[in-house]
């Protein structure tokens, strides 16, 4: 060793000894310039979090802003899905909407409308097959007039609706694979009723399950006149184990970024969060990247157990990342910050449909359907 390597060596040690141990472990942690430009990206698309369908759901948003430290941009919900009576939007579930929605300019409201009832009943395909033909012909139009109307009044005209979501899988009434040909023509309907209403600006989610479910999902897909974004519920669940595997299975997050492109139509994830496989911070990492990489009108993470990264105290590792990934260093909280305490988890979903239950991801374990054709 030379005499000027030695006392190159003898320089490093000194600087080694006199840095802090913390203070190099953070420079190490430091996020790379590619960690940096993703989460830009990720901080300018609208976000929201499922809380609850009801008022709770704005009522806890200030509280799990602060434990975020981000602000929550989309508010999400859902029509109940027991009775037709309910489908042109209880004021229990809607009223506190609308008033979150108007109170801030910017905000989205996103909301999730079935279009069979009862939507959880487990009717066989004959009886959702009639009842998909009525809509068609028009038999429901007056529930989706009121809704229309009641949104546009309540300074909710832009609202995102999601009809018949998941409808490629078998959970809900509101499915496709009944009779594919009435299930796109009363879609066509529905839009063609709430695009009737003065003053509406709505913008209409097609938002099917992630993977091979009972239908391909586009052999559904109702016209581009019609929709206005391609949406995805995506799970951290089978059909596959790797986010590489959710990204490549037919009709998986790729064959849907491709659709939405020859579409010429933006993406979503209305509702994605962990499941199957447990507290998976790399999944929320993967996801979170897929999304800061693509054309995304919104996404919407689902915060009950087992899903969710605030309300579960089940998934610590996922809750860190995401809040590392989510924080908005820009974010001042208000001078009445509610605290950050979550409240106590939610239950599980009963599969009751009742006002304020939660969403319930569909199981697949349906045989796979063709992939969709290149």
């Amino acid at each position: 060793m030379t005499v000027r390597m030695a006392w190159v060596c003898a320089l490093l040690a000194v600087v080694a000894a006199v840095i802090p141990p913390a203070l190099s472990a953070k420079r190490a942690k430091e996020p790379s310039a590619a960690a940096r430009a993703a989460r830009a990206d990720l901080s300018s698309v609208p976000f929201g979090v499922f809380l609850a369908s009801d008022w709770r759901g704005p009522h806890l948003l200030g509280a799990f802003e602060s434990w975020l430290g981000a602000e929550v941009r989309v508010g999400r919900t859902y029509v109940p899905g027991e009775a037709w009576n309910a489908l042109g939007g209880p004021d229990f579930v809607l009223q506190p909407w609308m008033r979150w929605r108007a109170a801030k300019p910017g905000r989205m409201l996103v909301l999730n409308v079935p279009m069979v009832m009862p939507n959880e009943g487990d009717l066989p395909d004959e009886a959702v097959s009639v009842l998909l033909n009525a809509g068609a012909d028009g038999a429901f139009d007056p529930y989706f007039d009121r809704l229309a109307r009641t949104l546009v009044a309540g300074r909710a005209p832009d609202t995102v609706i999601v009809p018949g979501w998941e409808m490629n899988g078998l959970t809900y009434s509101s499915r496709c694979s009944a009779d594919p040909p009435a299930w796109q023509a009363y879609w066509r309907r529905i839009v063609a009723v709430m695009r009737a209403v003065p003053g509406q600006r709505f913008r209409f989610d097609f938002s099917p399950n992630r993977g091979p479910d009972a239908i391909g999902w586009t052999e559904c897909y109702p016209g581009d006149d019609v929709v206005d974004i391609i949406g995805m519920d995506s799970y951290d669940q089978g059909p596959g184990h790797r986010f590489a595997d959710y990204v490549d299975q037919p009709y998986g997050l790729e064959a849907q970024a491709d659709f939405a492109a020859a579409h010429r139509k933006p993406i979503s994830f209305p509702e994605w969060g962990l499941f199957r496989y447990g507290d998976r911070p790399e999944f929320v990492r993967d996801m979170l990247d897929w999304i800061a990489r693509h054309d995304v009108a919104y996404h919407s993470i689902v915060d009950y157990c087992p899903h969710g990264v605030w309300q579960c105290p089940a998934n610590p590792r996922s809750s860190r990342v995401f809040r590392q990934l989510m924080r908005d260093p820009g974010f001042r909280r208000g001078p009445s910050a509610p605290p950050t305490t979550p409240p106590a988890p939610a239950p599980e979903p009963s599969g009751s449909g009742s006002p304020g239950s939660q969403p319930r991801p569909a199981v697949t374990d349906a045989p796979a359907a063709a992939p969709p054709a290149a």
